[in-house]
């Protein structure tokens, strides 16, 4: 397997004071589940930090921590064959990474009800990521517009294009 930082997008949504925030987290956690919860940690949020990350808009991995509460979602557990980031996600779940004669059946790992608290409940969240012809970068937008910190999430993509 070989490192995930290209064509990689990590970004932090936060809540401060009562607003979103957002910001383009370094490439280097974008390979690396533990530099990323490191990171997500130091951020200043009152319901603590979500962390994105679009791997080639293959998957997408979505992580929150709050206080020692670290929960994470894997959008395509079938990533963790070829993906170094899918596979630490993977084993931190202690699940079983998929087989190859398994990577016809595409399904999510992990805390579907991430966001419950923000909105976006098990199910809403299962149908975004049932979506098959979606790229990781519409389902981010999905969830991101369903939570309410799409603008923000946006600014963040848009910034770190340029």
């Amino acid at each position: 397997m070989g490192r995930d930082t290209e064509d990689t997008l990590a970004v932090v949504v936060y809540r401060e004071e009562g607003i979103w925030q957002s910001g383009v987290l370094p490439e280097r956690v974008a390979d690396d589940l533990d530099g990323l919860v490191g990171v997500l940690r130091q951020q200043p949020a009152e319901n603590g930090a979500i962390g994105l990350v679009n791997v080639a808009d293959e998957f997408f991995v979505a992580v929150r921590v709050r206080g020692d509460d670290v929960r994470f979602l894997l959008s395509d557990v079938t990533a963790a064959v070829a993906w170094d980031l899918a596979r630490q996600v993977v084993d931190r779940l202690g699940i079983q990474a998929p087989g190859d004669d398994d990577l016809e059946d595409v399904w999510p790992a992990g805390d579907l009800s991430i966001f419950a608290d923000l909105g976006l409940d098990e199910m809403e969240l299962g149908a975004v990521l049932a979506d098959l012809d979606a790229y990781a970068d519409e389902m981010l937008t999905a969830v991101a517009g369903r939570v309410g910190f799409a603008e923000v999430y946006d600014r963040a993509v848009e910034a770190a294009a340029h």
